[in-house]
């Protein structure tokens, strides 16, 4: 199956979900010729087929509920309950039961490809040491949440640097909404009851953001509450591409399970729905793009906690810590660059085909 094959397939399983928003796909098939890099994140259902052909030596590794789209761009921050800031994995769209390693080399992989577009300075080599001695130490840990209080300081610095100011993020924020047209009318009840106060003033807009999930109905109660900006989005949830990939029957999406498990520190206004993802956007409380981190900081470190992080959402749904580690043991030491060489090379030919 070519990647256009591939693409219209999926699209149309996809179709059979939820209502699909064309301009948003055309905008997603744009955004995918500009650079590997971009077409991986936009094309986890690729992914899947291509991984699953060339990593199959992998597929006895313990299964976990994996992330599934695991990128470097799928890590945010977010206020708890206490108000405490939090960093961590913050989208499970493709949430699925899969391989522990799979998360692993993708989310290697990405910074691979972020890194031959110029958007990163770390080798790969050295890429690759990070994830895993972040994702041992993890283990070892038993699970340990990144709340950016008294600790973490470094992180803490690294993701509220300048370029996430309210000012800006709020400026740049409200300017790129479209007006929506056909809200449903269950996406309207759900917004007003999450807003703030029944009082806020707020208008309902079409959002657009990201890249994989691009395509689906995606909406934004936007408005001003005690003198400042206010957001709550609404976006759709499907069953993960996993299952397209596979030929598996269709599964209610697991999101929720990951936002409650063991080791992640809850997001009190992120919640699921009927199939719809309600949360609260704010400078302090959204994805982190690698344009918006500080000119310098330390990509090393940076890995580290992100592969440690993945360790806390494998630990967080089931008692696999012995059979990982043990996994672990019996690969070779290179292991998890060889098999991000090879899956870089594959999303290249395929953006290549484009």
């Amino acid at each position: 199956m070519t990647v256009a094959e591939a693409t219209r397939d999926y699209e149309r399983w996809l179709g059979r979900q939820l209502p699909l928003v064309r301009a948003d796909l055309q905008r997603k098939h744009r955004q995918m010729q500009k650079d590997p890099f971009a077409f991986f994140r936009a094309t986890y259902y690729r992914w899947v087929q291509r991984s699953d052909a060339l990593l199959g030596h992998l597929s006895s590794a313990p299964a976990v509920l994996a992330v599934g789209d695991l990128h470097v761009e799928n890590f945010g921050t977010w206020r708890d309950a206490e108000g405490r800031l939090v960093w961590g994995i913050n989208d499970f769209d493709e949430a699925a039961r899969l391989p522990y390693a799979h998360d692993l080399v993708r989310l290697a992989t990405s910074a691979a490809l972020a890194w031959a577009a110029g958007r990163m300075r770390i080798r790969v080599v050295d890429i690759c040491e990070a994830v895993l001695l972040g994702y041992r130490d993890g283990l070892k840990a038993g699970g340990r949440p990144f709340v950016l209080a008294d600790e973490n300081r470094w992180l803490r610095d690294t993701a509220t640097n300048d370029l996430r100011d309210p000012v800006r993020f709020w400026k740049r924020f409200v300017r790129t909404q479209e007006p929506a047209r056909g809200v449903p009318r269950e996406v309207r009840a759900r917004l007003h009851d999450i807003m703030p106060a029944p009082t806020a003033q707020y208008r309902i807009v079409r959002r657009v953001a990201g890249l994989g999930s691009l395509g689906r109905p995606r909406f934004l109660a936007l408005g001003r509450w005690h003198g400042g900006w206010v957001a709550r989005e609404a976006r759709a949830l499907a069953s993960s591409a996993v299952q397209w990939a596979r030929g598996e029957r269709r599964q209610r999406p697991s999101y929720e399970t990951l936002l409650e498990s063991r080791f992640r520190t809850p997001d009190p206004f992120v919640s699921v729905r009927a199939g719809w993802l309600l949360r609260r956007l704010a400078p302090d409380c959204s994805r982190i793009e690698l344009e918006s981190l500080p000119r310098r900081y330390d990509e090393y470190r940076l890995m580290h906690a992100m592969g440690w992080e993945t360790a806390n959402l494998h630990l967080g749904t089931g008692h696999h810590g012995t059979q990982i580690r043990a996994h672990l043991r019996s690969l070779a030491r290179d292991w998890l660059r060889r098999c991000v060489e090879t899956m870089a090379v594959a999303v290249r030919e395929d953006w290549e085909s484009l």
